[in-house]
């Protein structure tokens, strides 16, 4: 006869396990008497553009190409030294375009056309104007512009997405009236990105700005009508979130 000896081991039962076996894990983080609700929201945040960027440059037309170059250099010099004097500081000042071709079509044919422009940022807008107005006094037959820009966009953004997160969570707050629910806590907010004035700001990857066609001019402007007026406006920052919030019963 074989005897047999039965041995009784421990059970172990960890936090984890006990866990486990009373609720499901949620990685949302929401709790077995709470209810998860995902609200999206856009908000809006207007400000005055405080800098001006526009590009400015000559172009000049010669029956060789070594005269046609060095009468754009000696023009781009002096529509430089114009926006110099106007305020503008050589770090605002940087090439864009230099090129020099033949002409192959047109009345120009057998030509060359030498151009240069110029990429210019004037830091105080109310100082635009003056900067167009030296630079085609100067010379300047190729302009295009300007784009008006807000030195401090990640301040107008901020703004921008407080406002989206009120708006979120009021959304959130007639849900939970409707329902005869309170919210309990925020579980995630998610930057959905946006846009300030035609460009992506944070919460989605910046593009290159898309390059500015230049308008060329084929006479100098009249005095009078040179340069004008630049009207700041406004620009809009707008942007978006999604926030996740547990309600509870009231």
């Amino acid at each position: 006869m074989i005897a047999v000896r039965k041995t009784c081991l421990p059970l172990i039962v960890t936090p984890l396990a006990l866990a486990a076996c009373n609720e499901a894990y949620d990685p949302r983080g929401v709790d077995h008497d709470e209810t998860l609700l995902s609200v999206s929201a856009t908000g809006e945040s207007e400000v005055r553009p405080d800098e001006a960027f526009f590009q400015v440059g000559v172009e000049n037309f010669a029956r060789t190409g070594k005269a046609a170059s060095d009468a754009n250099a000696e023009d781009i010099r002096e529509v430089v030294a114009a926006l110099r004097e106007a305020g503008v500081p050589a770090d605002d000042i940087q090439t864009r375009t230099v090129g020099i071709q033949r002409i192959q079509y047109g009345d120009r044919k057998g030509q060359y056309q030498a151009n240069n422009i110029v990429a210019v940022t004037v830091r105080d807008i109310e100082k635009a104007g003056d900067a167009v107005t030296a630079a085609t006094e100067a010379g300047a037959n190729v302009f295009s512009g300007p784009d008006l820009r807000i030195s401090d966009s990640e301040k107008a953004a901020n703004t921008a997405y407080g406002e989206a997160f009120k708006a979120a969570k009021a959304r959130a707050q007639a849900y939970a009236d409707a329902a005869d629910m309170e919210i309990a806590r925020v579980l995630t907010i998610r930057d959905g990105g946006g846009a300030q004035g035609g460009r992506y700001i944070p919460g989605a990857p910046p593009p290159p700005p898309p390059p500015v066609a230049p308008v060329v001019r084929t006479q100098a402007m009249p005095e009078e009508q040179a340069g004008g007026v630049i009207q700041p406006g406004q620009t809009t920052s707008r942007v978006s979130v999604q926030v996740d919030f547990a309600l509870v019963p009231k």
